[in-house]
C-alpha cells in the first residue's frame, strides 16, 4: 500500500510516502509559512522522485487540526485535489495525535502543544508505555495555568511537543522532560502511521468527508462577533 501524507498545520510543512511501513520519500521544510506556495510543488516533486503519480497513491492522508487556519485549508485542500475521482480512501489526522506519535517508544506522558495564541495552546494528553500509545484527553485549547495543574496530576515522565515547546518550557512550572529537537515539529511521518491504522481499522472516508478541524473561532470571526456584541 503506497501512503502519501501531508502536515501543514503550523510552520513547518511536511510530505512523506510510505510503503507499507516503509518510509520512501521525505520533504520536511521549515521556511514560515508559505504553504502556498510550497507544500503542491513539494508533493508533486515527491511522488516524480520515486516514478509516481496520484493515481499510483492507495491511501491518502492529512493533518486537519488544530493548527493555522490557513496552514489547515491548504494542507486538506491539496489532499482532495490529488484524491477527487479517484475512489481512494482518505484519513484526516488530529495534529495533536500526530505529535504524540513523534515520541513512539518513549514511556510516559506526551503532552503536545501548539501554540494557539493569547497566552493559549492547543493540546491534549496522551501515555506512552514505549509500545504502544493511548490518549487520556481530548484535544482542546487551554491557557498555560490550566495545564500546569493538568500535568501536576502525574508523577511519569512527561515530554513536550510540538510548536509550543519553547513557549511551555519556559512558561510551565511542572517539570518536564527533554524531547530531542528533530522530534518536536509536527511531522507528515506521523500522520501516515496513524492513517494506516485507522484504514486498517475501517475508519477511512473519501475526500469529500475531510474537513479541517479548528477547535476555535478565527480571529476575524472572534473580532465580528465582539463588534456585533458592543453592538447589541
Amino acid at each position: 500500500m503506497n501512503i502519501l501524507a501531508i502536515d501543514s498545520s503550523a510552520a513547518v510543512a511536511s510530505v512523506v510516502l510510505q510503503k507499507d511501513d516503509t518510509v520512501l520519500g521525505e520533504y520536511f521544510l521549515d521556511n514560515g509559512n508559505t504553504h502556498s506556495e510550497t507544500i503542491l510543488p513539494m508533493t508533486e516533486s515527491l511522488l516524480g522522485r520515486l516514478s509516481l503519480t496520484a493515481k499510483d497513491i492507495d491511501l491518502f492522508a492529512v493533518s486537519i487540526g488544530p493548527g493555522s487556519f490557513t496552514g489547515l485549508r491548504i494542507g486538506v485542500a491539496t489532499i482532495k485535489g490529488l484524491a477527487f475521482g479517484s475512489q481512494k480512501p482518505c484519513v484526516g489526522v488530529s495534529t495533536l495525535e500526530s505529535l504524540a506519535y513523534n515520541l513512539e517508544g518513549f514511556s510516559g506522558i506526551l503532552c503536545p502543544v501548539m501554540d494557539a495564541r493569547r497566552n493559549q495552546v492547543f493540546t491534549a494528553l496522551f501515555r506512552s508505555d514505549g509500545k504502544a500509545i493511548k490518549r487520556i484527553s481530548p484535544d482542546r485549547a487551554m491557557d498555560f495555568s490550566e495545564l500546569d495543574q493538568l500535568l501536576s496530576a502525574y508523577d511519569e515522565p512527561i515530554y513536550l511537543i510540538g510548536d509550543g515547546y519553547k513557549l511551555a518550557k519556559e512558561t510551565l512550572t511542572v517539570k518536564t522532560m527533554d524531547t530531542p529537537e528533530r522530534l518536536i515539529p509536527q511531522c507528515a511521518r506521523s500522520i501516515a502511521k496513524i492513517a494506516k491504522r485507522e484504514y486498517e481499522c475501517g475508519t477511512a472516508v473519501d475526500e469529500s468527508a475531510l474537513a479541517p478541524v479548528y477547535l476555535r473561532l478565527s480571529k476575524a470571526e472572534r473580532e465580528r462577533l465582539e463588534k456585533e456584541a458592543l453592538k447589541g
